[in-house]
């Protein structure tokens, strides 16, 4: 039989290679009738599931297929959009169908009537398979409109009036009183600074950190909630604390947040909407006839911790019936920004709690606690102790050798004013009213270790500290699992430090900085992407671009910034995020949403660089950051992202239908592209630059080398890992590179060497001694740069699923319509499997060693196809095959 280069293969189907080898492909199929078993599953709006409070006009709908058939594909789909009636009247009260749509994609973009303000909708879909056949209609999902329309709101803007030197937070009240039966209730709410809403004395929500960080002069955020459930007939009181966020920045460090444009007393508006029964409508806004009152945080920071006097509590202050004679009227205050609009993402929560793994005391009033592993977030403390008794919490990453905590590693930037104001260290003055907790509210920190010293004796036991794990709460869409330990570790640890540095947007570390840095960003959205459901907060942070760009073009290192970052560390090789992420956003889920709301600023941003690099070469930029040893030139590395900037605008170009901007920047790509050989090229020594392992991955990964050179550079590439003791030597922008340049290009067992290895300098090296998340310097006691929770380096984690699963997108085909297949096996690696719950459905990749055999399985979703590549076996070379969606069965000989 002759193997055939392109095949679709179905049921039963099994090929014989021309050496006599064997292997099989089986799957299920159905037996031909009209009926299909396929099921609507996973139904979201704007990406997330049942949403209330949105203003886009034209919302997306995206949902999965679930299917027992195989090879089942979707050649169209019919929505039917549907007003917040009756259940009997669904049926007949139909706003809007859609037709059938031919598309094999699972999304649409509502294209019908205009969409009301505070209006709920049910919506349906059913699916078309690839004869043509209707599956039965979804069950009905929901979403519901926010204001849409900033003249909506009813409230005032107000603050309780105080300079921004205050420290101690404002808490407001008001009381109401509803009179007839509700049927619904909202309140939408937006804050210069961070809020925490409750009503009849129950916090609201368990999101933390409310709004989520914005440039906030430019623009803020609004959120909505149901408190249906929360209201009663009759009194009501609702009550707020604010908080200072970045807003107001009273701690001093090296970035000046202390000096922001937009700096002030915090302040907030709220409507809480309430719909009755009998249809009508009533809001109870902020405004002169709330009550203001400083209460028992006395101090909080976003950067460094917060304040609390327990003598201070407020008892009863956010229910009815308080005595609030005391308090004053708050004072009104315009809007901060121009812009305010709906908060659309997964929000931060407190998301996984800690208990702590150890407890050591030092004395009756000193003890450390250990939490067991490092994270982001808050610790919660409870105890009893002497009224006036003050407690210092101090969070740190490492410890001295005297076993006290170490801040040595993470509090360099911070340029403290007097001692008011320690770092990472909360305060708790307690009241002596017996057992007594404690959790900062608008503050979060990076630690593992949690020092407890105390002015007066206190007993500290295990029991008494818990530690939360915040971060935006994105839902985990993929999994790793290896026979080798270390690896699964190395898998754990990057997606820890994902996690900590993902809170509405990503950071470089959770203790240091709490900066938006964006070389860390775009480096690490890949492994981001693969593990997790981040499109709400990239579109957020995006946007976040969108507002920092100057008219120039040029976007700060640092977003949102308050000015800092414009004339340091920002260049192609950082700022590439508004190029690289919505690039990647649309590869993995096939939406160009992201790709359009920025074409324009990636449009000035390449403008710019191509008027300061006339001769195609860009010096501008940070460059490799802590490498190993070596440091690439900036002008190389700066010139690949260039390159990859400008090429990435010519195919966004394309695929939005600039036809002229296609051709121009096409243009431009190979100009750099024939710069970049010229300058770099070196044809005698068949190497880039002087041959550094960052020069010539560099090169390979981002397809700056031509064809018939790909064999020699990737040979030279694997020679110089060999000649540098088969050990990475690369920083930030080579971790990206070093690993995919060498796998891609038939040197697995190298790179997975380098991945799984255990002595320094490696990730295994920092597993080994006891990280739990990924560290920011490759020795683990350098002199500086060492956080000891940093995602940039964080690459690997995307790499497994790339070159050891071969789980790749397709540029064709985005969003796993086509699922390109390319799995690697080295040889000394047993077993791997993988799982991506991509917006197609579940995609899953895994193979074992038996003897000289790899067993591989792979499940492709409904409505996908995948493209196989299948090893050289014997005297046979690399092949192609076509799989349809379900599971399929290999086995391999002589690998």
């Amino acid at each position: 039989m002759r193997y055939i280069n392109r095949l679709f293969l179905v049921a039963g189907l099994f090929i014989v290679l021309s050496n006599g080898q064997i292997f099989a492909q089986t799957s299920t199929v159905q037996d031909g009738s009209d009926r299909i078993s396929i099921n609507v599953s996973s139904m979201l709006v704007e990406n997330l599931p049942n949403p209330i409070g949105l203003d886009n006009p034209a919302p997306r709908f995206r949902w999965k297929l679930e299917a027992q058939d195989a090879a089942v594909r979707s050649s169209g789909f019919e929505i039917e959009l549907c007003r917040d009636t009756t259940r009997t009247a669904l049926q007949t009260e139909t706003i809007y169908r859609s037709g059938k749509q031919v598309s094999p994609l699972l999304f649409y973009r509502y294209n019908g009537p205009d969409l009301q303000p505070y209006t709920k909708y049910y919506w349906r879909v059913r699916n078309y398979d690839q004869q043509g056949r209707a599956t039965d209609f979804s069950s009905w999902a929901n979403f519901e409109m926010g204001l849409i329309h900033s003249t909506n709101w009813k409230g005032s803007w107000i603050s309780d009036g105080k300079s921004i030197q205050e420290e101690a937070l404002p808490y407001f009240r008001k009381e109401f009183k509803l009179s007839k039966k509700i049927k619904s209730a909202r309140a939408y709410i937006a804050a210069g600074g961070l809020f925490e809403l409750s009503i009849n004395g129950k916090r609201i929500s368990d999101a933390w950190l409310e709004p989520t960080y914005t440039r906030y002069d430019r623009r803020l955020l609004y959120c909505t909630y149901d408190i249906t459930s929360d209201l009663l007939n009759g009194m009501n009181a609702a009550g707020v604390i604010l908080g200072n966020g970045w807003y107001n920045h009273q701690s001093t460090a090296v970035w000046d947040f202390d000096k922001a444009p937009w700096r002030n007393r915090p302040c907030f508006v709220l409507d809480i909407r309430v719909v009755y029964e009998d249809g009508s409508v009533e809001t109870i806004s902020s405004g002169r006839d709330w009550k203001t009152q400083t209460g028992p945080i006395i101090f909080s920071s976003i950067y460094t911790a917060e304040h609390y006097d327990a003598r201070l509590e407020l008892t009863g202050w956010d229910k009815s019936g308080y005595s609030d004679t005391a308090w004053k009227q708050p004072a009104l205050r315009s809007a901060p920004a121009p812009l305010i609009t709906a908060q659309n993402l997964h929000p931060i929560r407190r998301v996984e709690e800690i208990k702590a793994s150890s407890v050591r005391k030092f004395n009756d009033t000193v003890y450390v606690v250990d939490m067991g592993r490092n994270i982001s977030g808050v610790t919660k403390i409870s105890v009893k102790g002497e009224s006036g008794t003050e407690l210092r919490i101090r969070h740190s990453e490492r410890l001295y050798e005297s076993g006290r905590t170490d801040l040595s590693n993470i509090d360099v930037h911070y340029r403290p004013v007097g001692d008011r104001d320690p770092f990472q260290t909360d305060i708790f003055i307690l009241s002596g009213k017996g057992e007594e907790e404690f959790s900062p509210r608008f503050n979060y920190k990076g630690f593992q270790y949690v020092e407890i010293k105390s002015s007066k004796p206190v007993v500290i036991t295990k029991e008494s500290v818990v530690a939360y794990f915040m971060h935006s709460d994105l839902p985990a869409v993929g999994s790793v699992t290896s026979s080798n330990p270390v690896l699964n570790k190395i898998w754990s640890a990057t997606n820890n430090s994902y996690l900590s540095n993902m809170f509405g947007y990503p950071t470089d570390c959770p203790q240091r900085e709490k900066n938006g840095w964006t070389g860390d960003a775009h480096i690490a959205s890949e492994t981001g992407l693969f593990n997790f459901d981040g499109i709400t907060v990239y579109e957020k942070w995006l946007q976040d671009h969108l507002d920092e760009q100057q008219p120039n073009g040029v976007f700060p290192s640092i977003i949102p910034s308050n000015g800092w970052g414009y004339e340091w560390g920002n260049g192609p090789d950082w700022t590439s995020t508004i190029a690289i992420i919505p690039w990647n956003i649309y590869l993995h889920y096939g939406d160009t949403t992201l790709l359009a709301r920025t074409y324009e600023s990636l449009k000035r941003y390449v403008n710019y660089i191509e008027n300061i690099s006339p001769d195609g070469i860009c010096t501008w930029g940070l460059g490799d950051w802590v490498p190993v040893k070596s440091k690439t030139p900036v002008e190389f590395t700066s010139t690949a992202y260039y390159y990859t900037d400008a090429l990435i605008l010519s195919k966004s170009a394309l695929l939005l239908g600039k036809a002229d901007d296609h051709i121009r920047y096409a243009a431009l790509a190979k100009k750099i592209f024939t710069a970049f050989n010229n300058k770099f090229w070196n044809a005698s020594a068949g190497i880039y630059g002087t041959g550094l392992q960052t020069e010539l991955s560099v090169a390979l990964h981002w397809k700056l080398v031509p064809d018939t050179l790909v064999y020699k550079v990737a040979a030279a590439l694997a020679d110089r890992v060999i000649k540098d003791g088969r050990q990475i030597d690369v920083g930030l922008l080579g971790t990206k590179t070093i690993l995919n340049a060498l796998s891609d290009n038939g040197y697995i067992d190298l790179a997975y060497e380098l991945a799984a290895r255990e002595t320094f300098p490696s990730w295994g090296w920092w597993i080994k001694n006891g990280a739990t998340t990924l560290f920011e310097n490759w020795p683990i006691n350098a002199a500086s740069d060492i956080s000891m929770n940093h995602i940039m380096f964080g690459e690997i984690g995307a790499w497994m699923y790339k070159a050891l699963g071969g789980i790749k997108t397709s540029e064709a085909a985005p969003g796993f319509q086509v699922v390109n297949l390319e799995p690697c096996f080295p040889k000394k690696l047993d077993r791997f499997s993988c799982k991506h719950e991509s917006v197609m459905g579940t995609i899953e990749s895994g193979w074992e060693r038996k003897g000289s055999n790899i067993q591989y399985v792979v499940t492709i979703p409904p409505g996908s196809i995948a493209r196989l590549r299948v090893p050289a076996m014997g005297n046979t070379a690399i092949r192609y095959i076509e799989l349809g969606s379900g599971t399929h069965r290999f086995n391999w000989k002589n690998l």
